[in-house]
C-alpha cells in the first residue's frame, strides 16, 4: 500500500532552504509533523522550475511577477499543480502553507508593489488546493 500523509507542509516551514532568498522559515510544530512521517513537504516554487535564490515575486492584478518585472505565472501555475497532484496521489485532505506568499499565502498575500504591504487573498496553490476540496490554512 501506498504511504499516505496527512498534511501538505510548505518546505520552507520544515527547515528546507527553499525560500527566495534561500532561506527557510522553521516552524517547530510543522517540523515535528515532518518529523513523524504525518507530513509531505512541497515547495511549490521549486516544483514549478524556480531557482533557490530567486527574485522575490508578488500578485499583481492575477499574475505573479517579480521585483525585476518577469512574468513567473506559469512557473507558479505548475508548482501548484504538482502539489495537488502529490496531494492527490498521498490521499492528502489538508495543508498547512507559508503564509503572505503569492503561491501558498491562505489569507493574506503582499499587494504587488514589494512595499511589504499585505492585502486580504490567497496564494496561486492555496486557490488551487482549495478548488479541489483541500483545507489550507498558514503556519500560524
Amino acid at each position: 500500500m501506498e504511504k499516505t500523509y496527512e498534511f501538505a507542509v510548505s518546505a520552507c516551514l520544515c527547515g528546507f532552504p527553499c525560500r527566495y532568498d534561500g532561506k527557510s522559515k522553521p516552524n517547530e510544530k510543522i517540523k515535528a509533523l515532518f518529523d513523524e512521517g504525518r507530513a509531505l513537504p512541497v515547495c511549490p516554487e521549486k516544483l514549478g522550475g524556480l531557482t533557490t535564490p530567486r527574485t522575490p515575486c508578488e500578485l499583481q492584478n492575477g499574475r505573479v511577477v517579480s521585483s525585476d518585472g518577469e512574468d513567473r505565472t506559469e512557473a507558479y501555475l505548475l508548482g501548484s499543480q504538482k502539489v495537488l497532484e502529490l496531494c492527490k496521489k498521498y490521499g492528502i485532505k489538508k495543508a498547512i502553507l507559508k503564509q503572505n506568499s503569492p503561491s501558498c499565502g491562505s489569507t493574506h498575500v503582499y499587494d504587488g508593489t514589494f512595499s511589504g504591504t499585505l492585502i486580504p487573498g490567497e496564494g496561486c496553490t492555496t486557490a488551487l488546493l482549495r478548488e479541489n476540496g483541500i483545507e489550507v490554512c498558514g503556519e500560524k
